[in-house]
């Protein structure tokens, strides 16, 4: 899909950015690390099966987890790609970017080959409702090149047969649950929630 957006100049990944830094400063008790359950086990191996700029999965890594991260995009999969060879090549992010296995596949395909991880993390784009207010640049680009995951609704029932602990959902804090499945319990945020579906033992 071409994306048209004359008044954006190029930018690229930095996972050793501001931002990224402020991320991983927040350690296990932030909302992301108590959702997937880092703050109980650090070394998870998490399925990050929508990775978008990557920013949970190195988020997650940083923090110990080891992050298979899907994207079916091949523009963001080279982004997500020349991000990792960087961080790879810092001595202060090598470590974490060593954590990464960058994939490009579709979700829902790569779900479904008998593969299973402690934890499969889902957070589709939501759909655009003509709001006032936009997405930062990236976020637009993002949203531009997924038409808004119109097929997330999908993804819920495979992630829960793949994950041997639980599957977490980021979601808009006032949207419906995904696939209109509600969750065993929920984190929310100001802007956000995260749906965790836990695996029966």
């Amino acid at each position: 899909m071409a994306v048209h957006r004359p008044d954006f100049l190029p930018f690229f990944i930095d996972w050793g950015d501001a931002d990224h830094r402020r991320r991983i400063a927040g350690g296990k008790k932030q909302l992301l690390a108590r959702a997937v359950g880092l703050h109980k086990r650090s070394d998870l191996h998490i399925l990050d099966a929508t990775g978008g700029l990557g920013r949970d999965a190195f988020t997650l890594a940083a923090l110990g987890a080891r992050v298979t991260l899907l994207e079916r995009e091949p523009l963001l999969i080279a982004l997500l790609e020349d991000a990792r060879a960087r961080a790879l090549g810092d001595p202060a992010l090598r470590a974490s970017a060593g954590r990464i296995r960058v994939i490009h596949a579709d979700a829902l395909d790569f779900l479904q080959n008998g593969a299973r991880w402690d934890v499969v993390h889902l957070d589709p784009m939501y759909p655009d409702h003509g709001g006032s207010a936009l997405p930062q640049k990236q976020m637009q680009v993002l949203r531009d090149l997924n038409e808004g995951d119109p097929d997330a609704d999908a993804l819920l029932a495979p992630a829960r047969a793949a994950s041997f602990q639980r599957v977490v959902v980021k979601r808009p804090r006032s949207a419906p649950p995904l696939a209109q499945a509600e969750p065993d319990f929920c984190l929310s945020k100001t802007q956000a929630r995260y749906d965790i579906y836990l695996t029966p033992p």
